[in-house]
């Protein structure tokens, strides 16, 4: 019983130690960022990334340390990465766009039914995390509403207890939908950012494919399938062409 006390002991004081180097190295990027020193708060947090896991604030952070660099492809891509851990952060959102408005293909998106368009803003209004809370707590209130409903003397508790579980029950599947599909982007991550200055698309994966049409850095993509060094890839206008793994970053 001891050693597992001690053992639990040490996990803290492990976890309290990590914290604080963490917080540390955090604040010294942040200062680095504030004396102008891009370069530096760059590879700060870089190094927080790599040492303690990903999070939307560091991201976040990097991408702004990369656009003041003018480096505009590496601030897309964390911005990007950002937005798949928080898509709810409008500062985030306006920033991306800033950065997009620097890169030259501007890329008109297919139009999409409304319904779908609408569904996709609010999905993103949250993320994985708070849609998860939001059905865990839907789901133990439409257990009280069931038991208010199955259990209560009053014809008015009965009917209250009914309808508000139909709605919670609603709340429910519709979170639990929004923190599955948020959930998968996650794991999939099957979108890309363009690095290379220039790079021309190919109609098939070989460097003699017929040329379609040329991107430049910063350009999202989306990957759809991969043959060997190659990607094939679409964007959002619709538009299909093979790159090689190379000259894009996976996001």
């Amino acid at each position: 019983m001891r050693t597992i006390k001690k053992i639990g002991l040490f996990i803290c004081l492990a976890g309290w130690s990590a914290g604080i180097v963490a917080q540390e190295a955090v604040k010294e990027a942040e200062t680095a960022y504030a004396q102008k020193q891009y370069d530096k708060a760059i590879e700060l947090y870089e190094d927080v990334l790599k040492n303690f896991g990903e999070s939307a604030e560091i991201y976040y952070n990097l991408g702004n340390a990369y656009y003041k660099a003018n480096k505009i492809a590496p601030a897309i891509l964390n911005y990007e990465r950002a937005l798949l851990i928080n898509p709810g952060d409008r500062d985030l959102r306006f920033n991306l766009q800033i950065a997009n408005l620097r890169t030259i293909n501007k890329i008109e998106p297919v139009g999409e039914f409304f319904l779908t368009e609408w569904f996709r803003t609010v999905q993103n209004f949250w993320s994985v995390d708070m849609w998860a809370t939001l059905g865990i707590i839907g789901f133990v209130l439409f257990i009280g509403c069931l038991t208010l409903y199955f259990f209560s003397k009053w014809m008015r508790l009965k009917k209250i207890g009914f309808y508000a579980g139909i709605v919670l029950l609603t709340i429910v599947i519709v979170a639990n939908i929004f923190a599955w599909k948020q959930r998968q982007a996650l794991i999939n991550r099957n979108g890309a950012i363009i690095f290379a200055p220039t790079v021309t698309i190919k109609s098939s994966p070989d460097t003699s494919g017929t040329d379609l049409f040329v991107l430049h850095e910063g350009t999202k993509v989306s990957i759809k399938s991969m043959l060997g060094e190659w990607y094939e890839i679409e964007l959002a206008d619709g538009n299909v062409g093979w790159i090689r793994q190379k000259e894009l970053e996976k996001i």
